[in-house]
């Protein structure tokens, strides 16, 4: 499994910044046709799925097993949910008073994003199961690419120096490797600290569905394309597709 996470790390990475790499040299007024509408439908069934028969599962045996009776990860993952809910409202707040050019926007989107990229790292760090780890691979790499692309059309679009977004822009890049990194540490290292596995797995499955349902908001797949019943049964693919997997992991 160590080789298969460090060919998604270099993957993961290649990926975002090569999806980054135009809107540093090119000025972008827009981002609309930023599309791929049945991917990202299929990546949010599969968050879906990974989140809630996986991750939340999984972490509540665990905590259960450590005779924790409360049900943590369930906590966990809601505060993480409402925690990025929380954030995209406040990019909404501060795009209505000052604008989509804001360094402030830019700053929040970036810590926001850095979040997500995280958790979703260290979702996949402690995969252990390759076919699970591939179908995250592939629910991550869905999204990572226009999440990288419209980052860098936000972050040149700010006041900040041309040296600043670049040090934004790879501080976001570095999240999911590091995320990966540390996953698949712990999974080495259990035995010392328990209770890492279950914390990381709950808040990794909160970021999931979030990713998986609110994302974006008004964009979000199960709200902009919820009425468009061909992209929809792509949802319902990538929800059925983890759930047949869960019957082998």
């Amino acid at each position: 499994m160590w080789t298969f996470k460090l060919v998604s790390l270099l993957l993961i990475l290649t990926v975002t910044l090569l999806s980054g790499f135009y809107p540093f040299f090119k000025k972008l007024k827009s981002n609309n046709a930023l599309n791929f509408p049945i991917a990202e439908a299929l990546a949010a069934g599969v968050f879906l799925s990974v989140a809630l028969i996986h991750m939340l599962g999984s972490a509540s045996d665990n905590f259960y097993e450590l005779n924790f009776h409360y049900p943590l990860a369930f906590l966990l993952a809601g505060v993480m949910f409402l925690f990025l809910l929380l954030l995209e409202h406040i990019g909404r707040e501060i795009v209505a008073h000052e604008g989509d050019s804001s360094g402030a926007f830019a700053v929040l989107a970036m810590l926001m994003l850095s979040v997500h990229a995280f958790l979703m790292g260290a979702a996949l760090g402690l995969s252990a199961s390759l076919s699970i780890g591939v179908l995250i691979l592939f629910a991550i790499l869905a999204h990572k690419w226009a999440e990288s692309f419209s980052l860098a059309i936000q972050i040149n679009k700010s006041h900040f120096s041309f040296k600043m977004n670049i040090i934004l822009f790879c501080a976001f890049s570095l999240m999911t490797p590091f995320g990966i990194i540390l996953g698949a540490t712990v999974t080495t290292t259990l035995g010392n600290y328990p209770l890492l596995e279950p914390i990381f797995s709950s808040l990794a499955a909160g970021t999931f569905l979030y990713l998986g349902t609110l994302h974006g908001l008004e964009n979000a797949t199960l709200v902009k394309q919820c009425c468009d019943l061909k992209r929809f049964y792509f949802v319902i693919l990538g929800f059925a597709i983890m759930a047949v997997a869960a019957i082998w992991t």
